[in-house]
């Protein structure tokens, strides 16, 4: 694993030079910033990658699908889903903020699910920023934020496919590392990129578990997360 700081590796420069000006341009569109993503935070991808932390992307109002709403997948090549936890931000966040600054910026998490496309091979990070790590969508439940500060404890997440819960943790930070944590990172990296994390943007931070490859015929899936919500998705 690299011991350069993501923000002064050349590849990630680059990428996230291409990606911040595919947002840029969706903005000027009529797009809405909706907040950021970030993927590979796993250290075996660190480690297959060769970065020094997890790579980051953005979201934009157009991709948030509604939970309970269909997708369509038609056409897509490895579509896969990504239960995740989306902490959203109350204040913004500057560029070497401590932990206690970060943690007093998080007015609370939600359950997130986002889908991904991944079209080509996860191998050179400049390519998957330049794409935006792969995204797609990314479905928000309804209820709203809880637990400011990003209290972790007494959670637990069921992932259900077919009518059947398939996984299970306790430990949602275990395979993303700390929310707080993460926060600080896209504070940095944005910052480094002449961007700012704001108040009232979202996090989404990561596959609590293994990434879930959606097979052909499959009808939808749901992420709970209690004792705080639920978001689901149905595919076409």
């Amino acid at each position: 694993m690299s011991n350069i700081k993501l923000w002064e590796d050349p590849r990630v420069v680059r990428g996230m030079r291409a990606q911040l000006d595919a947002r840029r341009q969706r903005l000027a569109a009529g797009d809405t910033p909706l907040g950021w993503k970030v993927g590979f935070g796993a250290p075996a991808m660190l480690k297959q990658l060769d970065v020094s932390g997890p790579l980051v992307g953005f979201l934009t109002m157009n991709a948030r699908v509604q939970s309970g709403d269909s997708v369509s997948l038609a056409g897509w090549a490895k579509p896969v889903a990504e239960p995740e936890i989306a902490v959203h931000l109350g204040r913004d966040v500057a560029a070497g903020s401590d932990r206690a600054t970060a943690m007093a910026a998080i007015a609370g998490i939600s359950p997130a699910i986002e889908l991904v496309d991944v079209h080509t091979p996860p191998q050179d990070p400049e390519r998957i920023l330049a794409d935006n790590i792969y995204q797609r969508h990314v479905v928000l439940g309804g209820g709203g934020p809880a637990r400011a500060g990003a209290d972790a404890d007494g959670l637990t997440c069921r992932i259900i496919r077919r009518g059947a819960e398939t996984a299970r943790t306790s430990d949602p930070q275990a395979n993303t590392g700390e929310w707080i944590a993460i926060v600080r990172h896209v504070a940095d990296l944005l910052a480094a990129c002449g961007e700012t994390l704001r108040a009232g943007e979202i996090i989404i931070t990561g596959s609590v578990v293994a990434p879930l490859a959606l097979e052909p015929g499959e009808d939808g899936l749901a992420f709970e997360v209690d004792p705080i919500g639920a978001a689901s998705v149905r595919f076409q």
